[in-house]
């Protein structure tokens, strides 16, 4: 390699290369400063300003480095992109500094380059790959267009690995984002593609295989992705436990979260843009745990919505007690059970039915988890005083005919969402309960009156969600003695149905079960049911009275899903109690 004269004085801001062209006798003083003047002003590489000022090509440029520096010369042109090293250097460093792995052998690695001065790129490529390196010299306009179409390649493979118009959602807050990303950026500023994309391989596969939920869970050896499918949680993937912090920051980013905060709980929202007319919402919570931040998402599919009533699994006999009761002129409608058993998307199905033009629809949710077009839907905000109680007295003075509580969670909303049912108004709320009877006595003991429950509240439905079986399902040989003991009657063993059981296929990823169906409890408030409450009555005397009067408690509602073939012995028996 020749030999070139160590730096003067003065030419120590000068590139290794614009020295080389003017010991050259390539360029003259007063050309190297214009354009080093000039990458200093653009801050634009002076290997792409040399090029841009006509002084040389990119042909005589390669030629002059290749003899100048000893390097051998190659023609970028012949070589399949196809063919070439993979993974080997971040996509980033060879965009950003303009070189090219074009084979490997030993340990040894062929790095194309037009600029062979560039010695802090070729030590980060030494540091990356723990292999030594041999420059080739080609030119810089060929490199350019290879390192495009090799990027353009990369995209084209993530969106194949993402799913068609993938794409993040960020509109919603510009300001937010661009503080949050620029945080971001100066946080973890190498290599954060792969983050990326994992991060968006996680989201697309959650939504494939029907998840509700996704978990990201750090630990101190390991960390942890799991996906909640059909109530059950099934870990998915153990990344290395070095990514925790870059995918925390990177889903807080496009949460619109401070990622600078890691000591407190914090909640956000995201939304992913599948197609034109497709998107989903994301709700994210994020938890300080002893080895970092657990962050869920939960998927707020807008389409569960818009199912029907049919979807939902009610029997012929209570959709129709439904029906009724929701398209009365007012009055209260309750829906009960515990966390995830479909009681948002139970009430916002009830909503989709009366909600027409003609019909004023307000709601307070804590947060509005699906949007509902035609709905006036708001968001409770404790710290700024809009509390159920407060967005339940605005809508009283809104007009409305309709009024969704996201919760009744204390007495004044309970008061004021009873006094609205009882002036012309339909209220539509939920509590956490086991049952419907124990839901009104959960109102009494509240400290709501009796006479004000047996006058508002006109239907309480219960729900679980149990798994459905796959199609894959066989015949179980059950002893009716286990049938009895579950809740059957001797009357049902008549030998005229069978109970099934999972098996598993490909279908259902060897589970036996796909999806889910309800099992609900409907007790519309009957006269008699009005006097035990005005009694002051149990639970205990309420259900014996709904028994009374043919309501099919949550056990019996399962059981007869077992009989329709929908779901197994075991499911029902796991999400009920008698």
């Amino acid at each position: 390699m020749s030999a070139v004269p160590p730096n003067s004085a003065s030419q120590v801001s000068t590139p290794g290369l614009a020295r080389a062209l003017l010991q050259g006798n390539l360029l003259t003083p007063v050309q190297v400063d214009t354009i080093v003047k000039k990458t200093q002003q653009d801050k634009t590489p002076f290997i792409d300003e040399l090029l841009q000022s006509k002084h040389m090509n990119a042909r005589d440029l390669a030629s002059f480095c290749s003899d100048t520096f000893g390097y051998p010369l190659l023609d970028l042109t012949v070589i399949n992109e196809n063919l070439l090293p993979d993974k080997l250097v971040d996509q980033k460093l060879m965009q950003t500094q303009r070189l090219l792995p074009i084979a490997k052998k030993g340990n040894k690695l062929a790095l194309a380059v037009s600029d062979p001065t560039n010695n802090s790129a070729f030590d980060q490529v030494k540091f990356q790959t723990s292999l030594s390196i041999e420059l080739i010299m080609v030119q810089h306009d060929v490199l350019l267009k290879l390192l495009e179409k090799i990027s353009k390649t990369s995209e084209q493979n993530l969106n194949e690995l993402s799913g068609d118009d993938f794409d993040l959602d960020f509109k919603d807050d510009d300001a937010t984002l661009a503080a949050n990303a620029a945080a971001d950026a100066q946080a973890n500023e190498v290599d954060d593609a792969p983050i990326v994309r994992f991060l968006q391989k996680m989201l697309v596969d959650a939504i494939n295989i029907g998840a509700s939920d996704l978990h990201f869970e750090p630990f101190e050896k390991f960390y942890r992705i799991r996906f909640r499918v059909d109530g059950e949680l099934r870990e998915i993937a153990q990344p290395p436990l070095a990514i925790k912090d870059k995918l925390s920051s990177r889903i807080k980013v496009i949460s619109k979260l401070d990622i600078s905060e890691k000591r407190v709980p914090q909640d956000g929202r995201m939304k992913l843009v599948l197609s034109p007319t497709k998107s989903i919402d994301f709700r994210v919570s994020t938890l300080p745990t002893l080895f970092g931040e657990k962050i869920v998402m939960r998927i707020l599919d807008g389409s569960q919505a818009q199912m029907g009533i049919d979807a939902l699994g009610y029997d012929p006999d209570q959709k129709e007690t439904l029906m009724n009761a929701i398209q009365r002129p007012y009055g209260m409608v309750l829906v009960t059970g515990p966390t995830g058993s479909g009681k948002t998307v139970s009430l916002y199905t009830c909503l989709n039915v009366i909600n027409k033009p003609g019909i004023n629809i307000s709601t307070a949710e804590d947060p509005a988890e699906i949007n509902l077009p035609g709905v006036n839907q708001v968001n409770v905000n404790d710290k700024a005083g809009l509390t159920f109680a407060a967005a339940l007295k605005s809508f009283l003075r809104q007009d409305p005919d309709v009024i969704m509580v996201g919760e009744i969670r204390d007495l004044e909303t309970a008061d004021i969402a009873i006094k609205a049912a009882q002036t012309g108004h339909m209220v539509f709320s939920t509590l956490h309960t086991n049952d419907a009877p124990s839901t009104l006595t959960r109102l009494m003991n509240m400290g709501v009156a009796p006479f004000n429950i047996a006058s508002s509240v006109i239907l309480i439905t219960a729900q679980r969600l149990a798994r459905r079986l796959c199609t894959c399902k066989r015949p179980a040989d059950i002893l009716d003695e286990v049938l009895l003991q579950a809740g059957f009657k001797e009357e049902d063993l008549d030998g005229s149905w069978k109970p099934y059981e999972p098996v598993g296929c490909e279908r259902c990823s060897g589970n036996g079960y796909k999806g889910r169906v309800g099992i609900y409890q409907l007790m519309p408030i009957s006269e008699e049911i009005e006097r035990i409450i005005l009694n002051s009555g149990s639970a205990m005397e309420i259900e014996a009275q709904a028994q009374r009067e043919g309501i099919r408690n949550l056990r019996q509602s399962g059981l007869l899903k077992v009989k329709q073939g929908l779901t197994s012995l075991e499911e029902v028996l796991g999400c009920t109690n008698e």
